[in-house]
């Protein structure tokens, strides 16, 4: 094959993020050029493009171009699934990545790095963003965690191989590395549902905390947390990120809907309210997920008949017995059913917090912010003390 020629694919890519706007800092810029994307991606991986366009196996021993065309363009790399229990092209839950250019290097810019600022990142997956960030500071401000063993392996020849030697442990990302506190910035890799308080503890004031948060209800979005130096961190949401989550707040495996049957003798009821409005109108997410903690959504259409029908669906995080609630849309129907089952009745949970987001004036994501605190983390609309939720 014709000569890949890394620097060249680098600078295409580069330019690529530059006119997407998700690459603007010169720095951030020579990272990318001179951190070899190609050695933290192994032969084999599943390509997801960012966008609209379906994912594609790549293998270079089979395909070596098109390996090398997935590694330099703005594609997050699937590098193992079900915590290596399965095959990387198989079906399996996605457990780590390279990921995406564009995504990695819009939420390096919005860490905001200085010199000799000391980072600790959660979540070393491959290894790419730790090298990036050590060409960026320097190996030794950088300490980077890893939960699976076999992962970090892997990360620490990478890091070899591209010449770089960040610290790598081999821990619990959720708590933190005390030994090196305090830290100037704390970037997280990885979505988590809660956020670790030990960060903030590690934190210095005035330091930042960027992770993806995603507490169940919606997409999820990304946090961008100062720590304010009395015990709390304060931020708001610039964007929304969709992440796999810390393996240590992960949910339970097996189907979200196992414990959903006809046999729970769910109640019933009607709405008049399309259920739709509140799987589309993701502006409302973040102030349902407040109001209604411990939940998530789902909307499945009717495939089958292409009828436009379709069912609902909020469940309780608890698991098997949690509770959950369904509401099937018709098209045409002015009332459509309402099943509800456990002791909490959700679907008047998060239709009444849809219509308290409609009569506040539909306010959007970039009006919200959180605070955490030893106590644990609230949401809020405009200003800190406007709380939302219970």
């Amino acid at each position: 094959m014709k000569s890949p020629d890394p620097r060249a694919r680098a600078e295409a890519l580069a330019d690529l993020l530059a006119g997407q706007g998700d690459l603007t800092d010169e720095r951030w810029r020579q990272a990318l050029v001179e951190v070899p994307r190609h050695l933290f991606v192994p032969d084999v991986a599943w390509a997801n493009p960012d966008g609209p366009a379906p994912g594609y196996p790549v293998d270079r021993t089979h395909d070596e171009a098109a390996w090398w065309d997935a590694v330099y363009s703005d594609a997050s790399l699937v590098t193992q699934r079900d915590d290596g229990g399965s095959d990387v092209l198989g079906d399996g839950l996605a457990s780590s990545s390279c990921s995406a250019p564009g995504a990695v290097f819009a939420f390096l810019e919005s860490l905001v790095v200085k010199d000799h600022d000391r980072v600790l990142e959660i979540g070393t997956g491959t290894g790419w963003t730790a090298a990036l960030l050590s060409h960026r500071i320097g190996d030794r401000n950088v300490t980077t965690i890893e939960i699976d063993p076999v992962l970090a392996e892997r990360a620490a020849a990478n890091l070899k191989t591209a010449g770089y030697a960040p610290r790598l442990v081999v821990g619990n990302g959720a708590e933190g590395w005390p030994d090196g506190a305090p830290f100037d910035r704390v970037h997280v890799t990885c979505a988590v549902a809660t956020i670790p308080y030990a960060w903030v503890e590690q934190t210095r004031p005035g330091g930042l905390i960027l992770t993806p948060y995603s507490p169940g209800y919606g997409y999820g979005w990304l946090a961008r947390l100062a720590v304010v130096g009395d015990g709390t961190a304060v931020g708001r949401f610039p964007s929304s990120a969709g992440y796999m989550l810390m393996r240590s707040q992960r949910p339970a495996r097996g189907a979200a809907f196992d414990w959903v049957h006809e046999s729970d003798d769910p109640a019933e009821s009607t709405t008049r309210l399309d259920p739709r409005h509140l799987h589309d109108d993701t502006d409302a997410d973040l102030f349902i997920c407040a109001s209604t903690p411990g939940v998530h959504k789902r909307l499945y259409y009717d495939e089958e008949t292409d009828s436009g029908e379709a069912t609902f669906w909020v469940l309780e995080n608890a698991g098997h017995d949690g509770s959950w609630a369904s509401v099937d849309y018709v098209p045409g129907k002015t009332e459509f059913l309402v099943q509800q089952h456990g002791p909490r009745r959700l679907w008047d949970e998060v239709s009444a917090a849809y219509l308290r987001w409609l009569s506040l004036g539909r306010p959007a994501r970039d009006r919200f912010g959180l605070t955490v605190s030893p106590e644990g983390e609230r949401v809020w609309l405009d200003d800190p003390i406007n709380l939302i939720g219970p």
